[in-house]
C-alpha cells in the first residue's frame, strides 16, 4: 500500500489513486502506459493529463466521472460545452428527471407556439430561454444517469455481461 500524501488541495487524479491505496509506482503498473513520473506531474499539476491518459485512469481506477471532470474543467473545448456532472443516488436522479419532464410537459405547447413560424420574436425570447434551460436540466440528468450506470458497471453492482447482452439486443 502506498504512502498517503499530506499535501493539501489534492487534485482529482491524486485523490482517485490514493483512494485505491496505490503508490505512484503501483498505479503506473495498473495503468500500464503511464510512468510514475508522469503521474507525479499530473497530480502536482505541473502538466495536464492527455485525454487518452484520462480514459485509462477512469477505466483502471474505476471512476466513471473522471472523463467528465476532465472535459468540463480542463479541456478547452469541453470547458465551453460540457457541464460537470456529479454522480448522485439513483432515486435522486429519477426524481430530478421526472420533475424536469413534468415541467417540460407544461411548456410543450408554448414551445410549439414559439417555434412554429421558424423564428423567435422579441416577446418570445424569455419563454424560449426558460424552455432551453429546462431542456438542459433534462440533458444533464440523462448524462448523470449514464455516469451512474457506468460507475455501477465498473463496481460490478450491475452485471456487465447481462447489461451488454440487453444493449446489443436493442441495437
Amino acid at each position: 500500500m502506498g504512502r498517503i500524501s499530506m499535501k493539501e488541495n489534492k487534485n482529482i487524479y491524486h485523490i482517485c489513486r490514493e483512494e485505491l491505496g496505490l503508490s505512484r509506482e503501483k498505479a503506473s503498473e495498473l495503468l500500464e502506459v503511464i510512468p510514475p513520473e508522469r503521474i507525479e506531474k499530473i497530480e502536482n499539476e505541473k502538466s495536464l493529463p492527455r485525454p487518452d491518459e484520462v480514459l485509462i485512469m477512469a477505466e483502471k481506477y474505476k471512476v466513471a466521472n473522471l472523463c467528465n471532470y476532465y472535459c468540463a474543467n480542463q479541456c478547452p473545448i469541453g470547458r465551453e460545452y460540457v457541464p460537470e456532472i456529479q454522480i448522485k443516488d439513483l432515486s435522486q436522479i429519477v426524481l430530478e428527471m421526472l420533475a424536469s419532464l413534468n415541467s417540460m410537459r407544461k411548456k410543450q405547447e408554448r414551445l410549439i407556439e414559439i417555434t412554429a413560424d421558424g423564428k423567435i420574436d422579441e416577446n418570445e425570447i424569455e419563454d424560449f430561454i426558460l424552455i432551453q434551460e429546462e431542456l438542459e436540466k433534462i440533458s444533464i440528468t440523462v448524462e448523470t444517469m449514464r455516469l451512474w450506470s457506468e460507475q455501477m458497471l465498473a463496481n460490478n453492482v450491475i452485471n456487465m455481461k447481462i447489461y451488454q447482452a440487453h444493449k446489443e439486443k436493442r441495437n
